[in-house]
């Protein structure tokens, strides 16, 4: 009886069974790529698609880059090293790399100075990409371009010092005249570091030395990949705050303000870049004084500014427009003015909501720098399709050298990107 008893009382495990692992079909690679690539007939139909498409292209381009000639003082050369068998010539590469990077006629016992300024410019930009950085670097980033203006070109360096000079000027004129309009206030300190830049063209030649440390170097010298990241780095540095001023014109209460802001901008945007080019290197030299001729490096940086500077204006105010009317009743209510209701609550929302559409302007302009070749400037396109294609030794190689130059814009393009999806997900703070 005691043995029918002790079988009767229940079992109590104690200690947990172990873990055991999902089925095959309910996790890993096969779950994934049944939920994701065969979830449908249609979805498995495409991915066989693709993938057919995936392994056509790799199977012609990976053994013709494996097989790929990176020494050879010619096209001749390599075809003779490749016998017969398919393979890229990037021989031309190593060749004409400095040409690639820096263009045909920059001096190459200087390249240290464009390099050199290229470093500094990662510098200066971090902490204006990560907020996180202590606020004093942000010194250096107010002083690169004016480092970087006397790396790249050389000669006195009186004239970085006045346009400095121009700047802190300006900068006091802002401070003075946005308390009554943010648009008064940001044109009055572009026109007063106009003017003052304008004074020093009479001085700086008086105090510049017969042998300057650094030698001069002219701008129709300026070439390659290096052309194109001065151009982009440039031009979107400046449009983003003419973009926010003309934004901000456009919603102006002053008539006279807010109807040149809107010819302005859609003047500008009803006109092709190309147009605006052709301009820069022809016609704006007729506007200024035959003995102030402005560099055609300076007009073309004006010309792609206000053409991106339009598009970015109506980004923001896409920006601006889809705010709630209480944040602007709740800066009046705190008693801040114009200045410090824009600066402190409406402009960081408005630019957190444009960031998208300033992020896709920025990574056209970039690519839209190679337009310049159509100028006679030498950007990497331009030494592409000029000096390189147009020598005996490389004459008909055109995949090797187009596919280097996808890349290189892909790689800063990638670049932004990433960064501005990273801001976005650092700036996400409204379900927190």
């Amino acid at each position: 009886m005691s043995d029918t008893h002790s079988h009767s009382v229940a079992f109590v495990r104690t200690e947990t069974i172990p873990q055991s692992a999902p089925p095959i079909t309910a996790a890993g690679p096969l779950k994934w790529g049944r939920d994701n690539l065969f979830a449908t007939p249609a979805n498995g139909i495409l991915t066989l698609v693709a993938l057919f498409a995936i392994y056509f292209v790799l199977s012609a381009t990976v053994p013709w880059m494996l097989n790929g000639v990176w020494d050879a003082g010619s096209l001749s050369e390599c075809r003779e090293i490749l016998a017969g068998t398919k393979g890229a010539c990037f021989a031309v590469l190593v060749d004409r790399w400095d040409q690639l990077i820096f263009g045909y006629s920059y001096p190459a016992d200087e390249y240290w100075r464009p390099t050199l300024a290229f470093v500094l410019m990662l510098v200066a930009i971090a902490p204006v990409l990560f907020f996180d950085l202590p606020r004093k670097l942000l010194i250096v980033t107010g002083l690169f371009p004016f480092v970087a203006f006397w790396l790249i070109w050389g000669g006195t360096i009186w004239t970085p010092i006045f346009a400095l000079v121009g700047f802190v000027v300006g900068y006091f004129v802002y401070a003075r005249f946005v308390t009554q309009s943010f648009a008064i206030g940001f044109f009055g300190g572009i026109a007063a570091a106009m003017v003052t830049w304008w004074i020093s063209g009479f001085i700086v030649p008086t105090l510049t030395p017969e042998e300057p440390f650094l030698s001069s170097i002219p701008s129709r010298d300026l070439g390659g990949y290096m052309l194109n990241m001065m151009l982009g780095v440039t031009c979107v540095s400046l449009s983003l705050p003419l973009g926010i001023a003309l934004a901000l014109g456009r919603q102006s209460s002053m008539p006279l303000i807010k109807y040149l802001c809107v010819i302005f901008i859609e003047f500008i945007r009803g006109v092709p870049l190309i147009t605006l080019l052709f301009v820069a290197s022809v016609m704006l030299s007729y506007f200024f004084p035959p003995e102030r001729t402005v560099d055609l490096f300076i007009r073309v940086v004006i010309m792609i500014t206000m053409f991106s500077s339009a598009y970015i204006a109506e980004v923001i105010r896409g920006g601006l427009a889809a705010l709630p009317k209480g944040q602007y009743e709740a800066a009046d209510s705190l008693g801040l003015d114009y200045a410090q209701a824009m600066r402190l609550i409406i402009l960081p929302q408005a630019l957190k909501i444009s960031i998208p559409g300033i992020v896709n302007i920025a990574v056209g302009l970039f690519k839209d720098t190679t337009l310049v070749s159509v100028i006679s400037m030498f950007d990497i396109i331009g030494m592409i399709r000029g000096p390189i294609l147009a020598s005996t030794d490389w004459a008909g190689l055109y995949w090797e050298l187009f596919l280097f130059a996808c890349a290189v814009f892909f790689v800063v393009c990638y670049g932004i990107s990433q960064y501005s999806q990273w801001l976005e997900r650092r700036l996400a703070t409204d379900h927190r």
